[in-house]
């Protein structure tokens, strides 16, 4: 008979990680488009743990990579290297040798969930909540800051938020799509593997397609996001959405590899 442990638990930890694709050995290129990217969202990664995906990038016989100089580089960007994404095996040898663990059997080939998928470390509110992080609270009553206070699941795919979104809260639609009925305020997240549907200001940030689905959209009554994203491609307020889509209503749908906006009705 197995004795029953008080003083720990063990659970599944299935974390929307940050992958960050690397496309060159030219490391001041690299820190300098880091920078002018990351100067456009100040305060975007604050040690965000981080997947170094370096599928597309090849080194000539005979070099080796500097692993920890790259590890040193984004760190000074704002993002903490915890696992390797990689083909070769030397590499990873020397990832393993920086600390990183080898995490390219996990994740499918030729595709990231892109730098997106890890905004800030907020409470998250998931369609299957005993299986994602953070673990819920013993108590069945949700904290303020942990958790919406009223969920309805209208299918297994679908997840339906019925209150308002507050700064520093998170919904998450876990394989299927999120519908929010309510407002998502500045620094609240929406985030779904599927479609997003806002029927309300959307004025947080939407993350669509967050493992890599293409075909997903976000949809909104009132557009006045901070950033929206789908399969990793992203747009802000601060930079990069239309002003004429701003305060109205919009879907909004990747075309390859730019994010398209339509007017609603």
């Amino acid at each position: 008979m197995r004795s029953k442990t008080t003083s720990f638990e063990i659970k599944n930890a299935d974390l929307p990680l940050i992958s960050l694709v690397i496309k060159t050995q030219n490391f001041s290129l690299l820190e300098q488009e880091l920078g002018q990217r990351l100067d456009e969202n100040p305060g975007f990664f604050n040690g965000e743990p981080a997947i170094l995906d370096l599928m597309q990038l090849s080194t000539p016989e005979g070099e080796t990579l500097d692993l920890m100089a790259l590890c040193t580089l984004v760190k000074k960007h704002g993002l903490e290297p915890i696992a390797l994404k990689t083909q070769d095996a030397s590499w990873a040898a020397e990832g393993h040798k920086a600390g990183l663990f080898d995490a390219s059997q996990f994740l499918p080939h030729g595709k990231s969930m892109g730098a997106l998928d890890a905004l800030k470390s907020i409470p998250v509110l998931e369609q299957e909540a005993p299986e994602l992080p953070p673990p819920p609270a013993a108590s069945p009553e949700p904290t303020p800051a942990a958790a919406v206070q009223e969920m309805v699941p209208a299918q297994a795919t679908t997840l339906i938020i019925t209150k308002p979104l507050r700064s520093g809260q998170r919904a998450y639609a876990k394989g299927g799509d999120l519908v929010v009925l309510a407002m998502v305020n500045p620094g609240a997240e929406v985030m779904a593997d599927g479609h997003i549907h806002v029927y309300a200001p959307l004025r947080g940030r939407a993350i669509a397609g967050a493992k890599g689905d293409t075909s997903a959209r976000i949809f909104t009554s009132c557009l006045e996001a901070e950033l929206v994203s789908i399969a990793g491609i992203y747009r802000t307020s601060e930079v990069n959405i239309p002003k004429e889509f701003l305060g109205k209503g919009a879907q909004i749908c990747l075309e390859g590899d730019k994010l398209v906006m339509q007017s609603l009705g």
